[in-house]
C-alpha cells in the first residue's frame, strides 16, 4: 500500500493513521482487536469510510473491550444492524462477535492474542490465513494482508523512502 505514503499526508483521516499507526508493532490485545474490526468493516468499502466511523464503531463495539463484543447475544446484533454510525453489515457483525470469543479463547491458551500471533511469526501470507481460518471468520487473503501489515508482520505498509518508514524500523517490527 506504499501509495498510501502519497496519498495519506495531510490528510484529515489518513495522515493520522499513516503517521502515527499503519504498519506499528502492536502488542495490545485490544487494539488488535480493533485494527482486525476496522479491516473487516472495510471489505468492499473504502478505506476512508472506515476511519470516518471509526470512532462510531468503537462506541458500538463497547470501545473494541473484547470480553464485551464476546458476549454480545441477539438484542446486540439488532441493536448493531439498526446503527446508522455503522457499518451495517450481518456477516461482518457475526463474524467480529466470533473472533472476538474466539480472542477469548487464545488469551485462554495462549495469555494473549498478541502472544499467539508473535508465537506463530514468520509465516508468509497464505500460512497467516491457513492460521486465521482456523478459529477466526471474514480472514481473507486482502483482509489479513492489511491486518499484518497494519500491525508490523508482513511488510509493505510504507515506502523505503517514506519518513515514517524509518519511525517503524527504529521499532523493530516483526517483519523486518
Amino acid at each position: 500500500m506504499s501509495w498510501y505514503c502519497d496519498l495519506a499526508p495531510g490528510h484529515p483521516y489518513h495522515g493520522p493513521y499513516h503517521e502515527n499507526e499503519y504498519g506499528f508493532p502492536v502488542a495490545d490485545d485490544r487494539v488488535l482487536f480493533e485494527r482486525l474490526t476496522l479491516e473487516i468493516m472495510q471489505a468492499g468499502l473504502s478505506w476512508l469510510t472506515v476511519l470516518k466511523k471509526r470512532e462510531a464503531l468503537g462506541l458500538a463495539f463497547s470501545g473494541f473491550d473484547i470480553a464485551a463484543v464476546a458476549a454480545y447475544g441477539e438484542a446486540d446484533r439488532a441493536r448493531l444492524l439498526a446503527d446508522a454510525g455503522i457499518i451495517r453489515n450481518r456477516l461482518k457483525i457475526d463474524a467480529i462477535i466470533h473472533n472476538a470469543q474466539a480472542i477469548l479463547d487464545i488469551q485462554r491458551d495462549a495469555d494473549s492474542f498478541a502472544a499467539w500471533i508473535a508465537a506463530h511469526h514468520p509465516l508468509d501470507l497464505k500460512g497467516w490465513i491457513k492460521l486465521f481460518k482456523t478459529r477466526f471468520r471474514f480472514v481473507g487473503g486482502e483482509i489479513m494482508n492489511e491486518f499484518l501489515m497494519s500491525i508490523g508482520y508482513l511488510p509493505g505498509a510504507h515506502r523505503p523512502d517514506c519518513p515514517v518508514y524509518a519511525a517503524i524500523a527504529a521499532k523493530n517490527p516483526p517483519w523486518m
